[in-house]
């Protein structure tokens, strides 16, 4: 895809260059932020099992602590597929470190995929509230998770997860001097951003760790 002149690569989201240039056009603290990180830029997942089983490994829990588990959740279910989640079974999921709650999460999630009771084929041409609807009926799925999977998988634009505590941790660092941070504040700080939320969003969770994560 040609962008404003430029080639964009397959693995770099076709709007990222363009957001960036705008963002950091309109946003006094993005524009000293996002040079920071060079050619670093949002990296996704193509499965949308394995992007919704790792959100919900993450959920509540630090980066570190979630990586270790999605490692021995991968010893037991090597390639993430449904087929084999239900066939390890709820006591061998939690068994990795996770909680009886979320392995059950993660075996009704399996369980919809088997079933085809999702549509996932539909859900790149879904505007993003139909896809946070659809997947917020499955268990241990809310708001957030469904925002990543917008985030990670699908790679909408201009995705805000309010309930971010990374994201809002970064508006309050950058934005507010490590202030507490209202939900209206951040709403009225992320309305320079749009279209390009997502991307505000990636830049300041890097500004908290400069490692990206990947869901």
């Amino acid at each position: 895809m040609i962008l404003n002149g430029k080639a964009s690569t397959p693995d770099i989201p076709d709007y990222w260059e363009q957001a960036k240039v705008e963002l950091m056009k309109r946003d006094r603290i993005l524009k000293k932020l996002i040079p920071q990180f060079g050619d670093l830029h949002l990296v996704g997942r193509s499965d949308p099992f394995n992007t919704l089983a790792r959100s919900i490994i993450g959920q509540q829990i630090s980066v570190k602590a979630a990586e270790t588990v999605w490692q021995k959740f991968l010893l037991v279910c090597p390639k993430c597929l449904p087929t084999q989640v239900l066939k390890a079974g709820t006591e061998n999921l939690a068994a990795c470190g996770l909680s009886k709650r979320k392995a059950e999460y993660i075996m009704d999630l399996a369980e919809h995929f088997k079933a085809k009771l999702l549509h996932v084929n539909k859900w790149s041409e879904m505007a993003d509230e139909e896809v946070i609807a659809e997947l917020i009926q499955i268990r241990g799925i809310g708001r957030w998770t469904a925002e990543m999977f917008l985030i990670f998988n699908l790679r909408r634009p201009n995705v805000f997860p309010l309930d971010d505590m990374g994201l809002i941790k970064g508006i309050s660092i950058n934005y507010f001097s490590g202030e507490p941070v209202s939900r209206s504040d951040a709403r009225e700080v992320s309305a320079n951003w749009e279209p390009w939320r997502t991307v505000a969003t990636w830049y300041l969770w890097r500004s908290l760790d400069p490692v990206p994560v990947e869901y």
